[in-house]
């Protein structure tokens, strides 16, 4: 018999909700998709330094040497994820989802900007934008970006999707593809009722999609609907012949390691029961979302977990870029501190000048005379430093 993932296979597009691309290359699915979290873990493998560095010196080399470290390490990770992306390209023959910075979430036109951008990034890689879906926040800002990037000809993926009011939205605005966090909403449910098991047809996040795959179908959208973020094979079987389905290797190896029969759950010829077809405004959604408690606290966690995701890799950007250009980047370092530091511009940083934590003046004032000179800074950098991230 067919295994549980072939099976699958035949009924739904399966997507590899990773960037390790070992693991795309293991499970052949015909997209991918990735998000910071992801990045940042597969950023960790040794085997992928080369990439990172690469972008690091690619964006260094795109600013100029005087740029700040920040700006560098902006540059870079926008070219990580696109680096990524296109690793991933040329394994799986279908398209990947790649994420707008979650800092944007609530900026209509920075989203637009950096969605742009990206995908002018690829076509330097020779990607063209039909395999790429970008991805964004389903917040009422991020549904209206999307919606005119659509209309570029820039394909979106909504993300952090947890409530009906942001798939309806969603739909009407001609967005391509939404991913429903099935087990995010599962999480919600077990914490705020104390019920630790829901069986598969009980479960919240898959009623949660299988409504709104109804709903779409019964009214003619043409969004697809990817269910994502599961915690258990049940939810898959039970959302089989879903458009497609975001699934990670662990689960991905169950499925491929199961040969139970599996029943088709969902079928767009002939979708199960479904909602009236309604219109979403910013009054409607914005009171749709504030009675649904679950969508609302959960797309603000996850909104606040992405961007934590992206601060840290860019830190851990930051230090490597220091290690790639050596003594330079110190030095560089220095003169950035002097010129917030400075205020009179007398050539030292006095204590009351000092715009940091006392603990890290006292490491680099060594000779305890209240004043900080550059060699100061230079020889106490990595004290500094290390205080800094206690």
């Amino acid at each position: 018999m067919a295994t549980l993932l072939e099976q699958l296979s035949s009924m739904t597009v399966v997507v590899a909700d990773t960037g390790d691309l070992e693991a795309i290359r293991t499970f052949t699915p015909r997209d991918a998709t990735t998000n910071p979290s992801l990045i940042l873990a597969a950023a960790q493998i040794p085997s992928y330094q080369s990439l990172i560095d690469e972008a690091l010196k690619t964006s260094r080399k795109k600013l100029g040497i005087h740029s700040p470290v920040e700006e560098v390490v902006e540059e870079a990770l926008d070219e990580i994820c696109v680096i990524f992306g296109t690793e991933i390209l040329k394994i799986v023959p279908g398209r990947v989802s790649t994420e707008v910075d979650a800092r944007l979430s609530f900026n209509t036109e920075g989203t637009i900007e950096k969605a742009r951008k990206l995908i002018d990034l690829y076509k330097e890689f020779g990607i063209s934008k039909d395999r790429v879906l970008i991805k964004i926040a389903s917040t009422w800002e991020g549904i209206k970006a999307a919606e005119i990037l659509e209309r570029e000809g820039i394909h979106c993926n909504l993300t952090l999707l947890f409530g009906f009011a942001q798939a309806a939205a969603c739909a009407e605005a001609s967005v391509t593809l939404i991913s429903p966090f099935v087990g995010r909403i599962l999480d919600w449910y077990k914490a705020d009722t104390g019920r630790d098991y829901y069986p598969g047809h009980e479960d919240p996040g898959v009623i949660s999609v299988t409504k709104i795959f109804n709903y779409f179908k019964t009214h003619g959208y043409k969004t697809e609907i990817m269910g994502a973020s599961f915690r258990n094979i049940e939810e898959i079987v039970e959302l089989a012949g879903c458009d497609l389905l975001t699934i990670s290797p662990k689960l991905l190896d169950q499925l491929r390691s199961s040969d139970s029969h599996l029943l088709r759950k969902l079928d767009s010829s002939n979708p199960g029961p479904s909602e009236e077809c309604i219109h979403v405004d910013k009054s409607s959604f914005d009171s749709m979302m504030a009675s649904d408690r679950m969508a609302s606290e959960k797309l603000e966690e996850g909104i606040r977990g992405f961007s934590k995701a992206i601060e840290t890799l860019e830190k851990q950007l930051a230090h490597r870029l220091a290690v790639l250009e050596g003594e330079s980047a110190f030095i560089h370092a220095v003169e950035e501190i002097f010129l917030l530091n400075d205020l009179d511009g007398d050539g030292c940083i006095t204590r009351e000048e000092w715009l940091g934590s006392d603990a890290v003046f006292d490491a680099l004032d060594k000779d305890h005379d209240g004043r900080l000179l550059q060699e100061d800074i230079c020889s106490g950098l990595g004290a500094a430093l290390a205080l800094s991230r206690v």
